[in-house]
């Protein structure tokens, strides 16, 4: 490990694309528990659901998976015959990727490059996936303009990611670090990529950026997105009347839309680009 945290690079071929074997192997065999295959099902499912109100509905999109790792979220899309690129920084968990999807048949074009320069033309993607992301590289902004620039209009990104409002969290191993202040969590930071890599998992690029829901849809509402978050997203359908109201109240009551936002680990958002 490096003595300073990785500098951030003028373009994806100055990136450090190795990685620690630890790092590759913790998420390797995480990103095949049933709870993650579950959560990018969801994810999936009702990006699929959102996507067929479109006047344009496809059968076939053309899906970014952006920061994909060992490749779960790609496989999946493309189980359902989607055209799934996926793209991480890291080089091992891409080669994991591609052998996990050769041993499936699955055709998924898979690259090693950086999220902040993106190796795909403007408005090709119908969707756009950044699950857990966004907290890792310091030049944020990028990593979300360019994951808009590739998106058709109409097309939806989503996005996973920190939430500073909730003490409950998973990118360190210490309790409360979401509400640490910013020199503290500096300090830390530090420590992850020089003396103390386990409090990261020995991720190669710790958590920096710390977000909530309210400061991501103010920057996306800018720049022509609709933004969704998880209690929009909620199926009353098959919901008892009791669980309705809830959603309908959280829904319609700030005070309690936010108490949702203060109670939940990360930060979830499913965003339409604007025609």
């Amino acid at each position: 490990m490096p003595n300073t945290p990785p500098p951030e690079p003028e373009n994806p071929g100055s990136w450090d694309h190795s990685s620690h074997r630890e790092f590759v192997d913790y998420y390797a065999r995480q990103s095949l528990e049933p709870e993650t295959v579950k959560r990018f099902t969801r994810v999936r499912d009702k990006a699929i659901a959102l996507l067929a109100q479109r006047p344009e509905n496809r059968s076939s999109l053309q899906v970014a998976d952006i920061g994909c790792g060992a490749g779960t979220q790609s496989r999946l899309w493309a189980q359902l015959g989607h055209h799934v690129h996926g793209l991480d920084v890291n080089a091992p968990l891409i080669e994991v990727a591609r052998q996990r999807a050769e041993d499936e048949h699955l055709d998924i074009e898979f690259a090693v490059g950086s999220a902040t320069e993106l190796p795909y033309a403007d408005k090709m993607m119908d969707v756009s996936l950044l699950p857990e992301l966004l907290e890792h590289v310091v030049d944020w902004e990028s990593v979300l303009n360019e994951a808009a620039r590739i998106l058709k209009p109409g097309g939806l990104l989503f996005l996973s990611t920190t939430n500073w409002l909730c003490p409950k969290q998973d990118e360190f191993e210490l309790p409360l670090y979401s509400w640490y202040p910013g020199f503290v969590k500096r300090k830390y930071e530090h420590l992850a990529v020089t003396t103390r890599p386990e409090i990261v998992n020995h991720a190669k690029y710790p958590a920096v950026n710390w977000f909530s829901f309210y400061s991501l849809s103010r920057y996306l509402g800018q720049r022509g997105f609709r933004c969704l978050d998880r209690f929009d997203l909620i199926d009353t359908a098959n919901r008892n009347p009791l669980e309705k109201a809830v959603a309908t109240m959280a829904r319609t009551l700030p005070p309690l839309r936010f108490a949702g936002h203060l109670l939940t680990p990360g930060t979830v958002i499913f965003a339409f680009k604007q025609p």
